[in-house]
């Protein structure tokens, strides 16, 4: 069967009862995401942000490239179940404090859009917790949408900001 290549975003700002602090939570989910039916292609450093919304925690923050023959939905299936795992409930409030976030970012196969997913992730261009560790491991890869490499979007968002 054909696998694909995936670029993950994980985030975490809450301690998990085993498993300690959110940095270790996120070492934890890279083992999570080299497990069967998916393999850790490689993971990012794990970086430090500040929290967007209602959260006052602070946030580990990574990214993660994935092989698989899962597609899309059925891979946000299986990364919505390892978060439910981690002791993530379904269906919380958007940018609360949470154990584990796992969110698709980019697929190998290109874009895709339906109900539940899009990809490349909507937001994904203006977060520099997610380019910053996204950057240090896949910094050619490009988006289907703009054109632009990883490395490109992350040097405007940090134009922007240092003008800001």
């Amino acid at each position: 069967m054909p696998t694909s290549l995936y670029a993950i975003a994980l985030g975490s700002n809450q301690p998990h009862p085993r498993l300690g602090r959110p940095h270790k939570v996120l070492a934890g989910a890279f083992a999570a995401l080299d497990a069967a039916p998916l393999a850790l292609v490689v993971a990012s450093p794990i970086i430090s942000s500040r929290p967007l919304g209602p959260s006052i925690r602070t946030y580990a923050n990574a990214a993660a490239l994935v092989e698989t023959a899962l597609s899309p939905p059925d891979l946000l299936d299986h990364l919505k179940a390892i978060e439910a795992e981690f002791g993530r409930k379904a269906g919380g409030e958007r940018w609360r404090a949470r154990v584990l976030d796992l969110d698709i970012l980019l697929w190998s196969g290109g874009a895709f859009a339906d109900d539940a997913l899009c990809i490349p992730h909507r937001e994904m261009r203006k977060r520099s917790f997610v380019l910053d560790p996204l950057a240090a491991i896949a910094p050619d890869w490009r988006d289907p949408l703009s054109g632009l490499s990883v490395r490109h979007l992350k040097a405007r968002l940090d134009r922007k900001a240092a003008a800001a």
